[in-house]
């Protein structure tokens, strides 16, 4: 272990703990009481964590490393920077908000359900905090089952259990690419120091970026990786999932889904950084990647009438505008980049759980049933129309700051790629405030919505959270932009050093 206390290790195992006791607990309203106490110190513990954590210092903090597979050279290493620090309490807060949905919706197998979630957590906690590949990879593959069975088990729709196998199945084909490269990757050190294989083959991510990768082997592993991740992401062409799973699956797990961009994340931190060569040479096909999934899923959504599937096709469409300021390989683009996947936690999440509300009230999203919505429920209409704006990057809201530095770097690196971005952003205000129109506002034309309750209190606490975050980041983003600062430069600075070059000490 390198520093005193394992922090991290806590903030990883104590949802799992919880999930444990889950078992002794037979009174499923103690059950949810538990998990609610859980889950919220699981927010203390992450927010601890961010209080330990320092600026100023480009390297990998609250660092912890244990033998774990010796004959394969595999460790428990975990570790922090400013990309990752702030997934955390993201992580827990979208956790706490799922759980806090789903309070009176799900009546059967309701301690599995809990116990399901809380494991969800710990993975999810894992995959931004791991710095050893393999280890890396065991946790992205956990994401799966405790995802297959939510779905599968408490889906909303009719074909739930298609919407689970579908997820399951691309998630398991984008898991292979991802296997394959981390074990060039390994392999490559152990041919250059003349090791033994398998002993000393070396899966350690800090001491990967200072191996030396030839070239040629830079393309296949960064291909192999952005493969992997842009399943997960999602990036077209592999982008179908999410609408199925937005229209099948429970509501707060498709805002789980849609807050915690887990493929965006792996490009950023493993993709990129171990192949830079190969990465500054392909730039431009990730720059028109994000553009064509930008403004095709944009215009896909301007087409919906069903509110959870509008939201998870804006959601790819978001996806494409944060890998084209990524591809800018500026700061600008960088810092923006990471802020939107931070928003996406508070305002994503947040929109989809709205329209989970809806559901649970009238039984469908869709616009046919809906109008007038605003009348019997002022108080969530306000709230939809706070994210919906943060959503488009309206000023004082958080979307602004983060889509203002997106475009910013992509018009210095990619200037005709820029009247893409301001296209989606004029595509986007128009299929939201355009649903919002039509299924907020005007005449009631149905009578089961006049006869609708608004969000009760418990919701109120739910949205209250992400609402003040909302404000706070729209009007002060700097606290925010200056935790990434010093990571994401020396992020950039090691593109442009001869492979295997520190640029910070890690």
């Amino acid at each position: 272990m390198i520093d005193s206390f394992p922090l991290l290790s806590l903030c990883l195992t104590w949802p799992i703990l919880g999930a444990v006791l889950l078992a002794f607990i037979r009174n499923p309203q103690w059950a949810k009481r538990f998990t609610l106490l859980v889950a919220g110190l699981e927010l203390v513990i992450a927010l601890v964590v961010v209080h330990g954590f320092d600026p100023n210092i480009g390297g990998f903090q609250l660092r912890e490393e244990y033998a774990w597979i010796p004959g394969l050279n595999i460790h428990y290493q975990l570790g922090i920077d400013g990309i990752s620090v702030l997934f955390l309490p993201m992580t827990a807060l979208v956790t706490l908000m799922a759980l806090l949905a789903s309070w009176n919706t799900v009546q059967h197998l309701s301690r599995f359900h809990l116990a399901l979630m809380l494991l969800l957590e710990t993975v999810t906690i894992g995959v931004f905090t791991a710095l050893d590949l393999g280890l890396f990879f065991l946790f992205w593959e956990l994401t799966l089952p405790p995802i297959f069975f939510l779905i599968g088990l408490w889906g909303i729709g009719a074909e739930r259990r298609y919407a689970a196998m579908k997820y399951t199945l691309y998630m398991l084909f984008g898991g292979i690419p991802l296997l394959f490269g981390f074990i060039l990757l390994a392999l490559n050190h152990a041919h250059l120091t003349g090791g033994d294989i398998p002993g000393d083959l070396v899966f350690s991510l800090p001491v990967l970026l200072n191996t030396p990768l030839a070239t040629a082997d830079q393309g296949l592993i960064f291909l192999l990786l952005m493969l992997g991740f842009a399943v997960k992401a999602p990036l077209l062409p592999f982008h179908t999932w999410l609408p199925t799973v937005a229209m099948e699956a429970p509501t707060q797990i498709s805002a789980l889904l849609m807050a915690l961009k887990l493929g965006v994340y792996g490009i950023l931190r493993f993709a990129i950084p171990l192949a830079p060569s190969a990465a500054i040479e392909h730039r431009w096909l990730l720059a028109i990647i994000g553009a064509i999934t930008l403004v095709y899923a944009g215009l896909i959504a301007l087409q919906q009438t069903n509110l959870r599937r509008l939201l998870a096709y804006s959601g790819i469409s978001h996806v494409g505008l944060v890998l084209m300021g990524i591809a800018s390989f500026t700061l600008q683009g960088l810092q923006g980049a990471v802020m939107q996947l931070l928003n996406f936690s508070i305002v994503a999440g947040s929109l989809m759980l709205v329209a989970g509300m809806i559901q649970q009230r009238l039984g469908s999203t869709d616009l046919v049933h809906l109008g007038g919505l605003a009348k019997p429920m002022p108080r969530l209409t306000t709230l939809f129309f706070l994210f919906g704006l943060s959503s488009i990057g309206v000023p004082l809201t958080n979307g602004f700051p983060a889509e203002l530095l997106l475009l910013i770097g992509v018009l210095e690196a990619y200037p005709s790629l820029a009247i893409a971005g301001l296209f989606a952003a004029v595509l986007g205000a128009a299929y939201l405030l355009g649903f919002v129109r039509r299924g907020f506002f005007g005449p009631i034309t149905h009578a089961d919505v006049a006869g609708l309750r608004d969000i009760r209190p418990r919701e109120l606490l739910l949205l209250a959270v992400p609402a003040l975050l909302v404000l706070m980041l729209g009007l002060y983003p700097q606290w925010l932009l200056s935790s990434q600062e010093v990571t994401l430069i020396g992020w950039l600075q090691r593109l442009h050093q001869p492979t295997g070059v520190l640029v910070t000490r890690i």
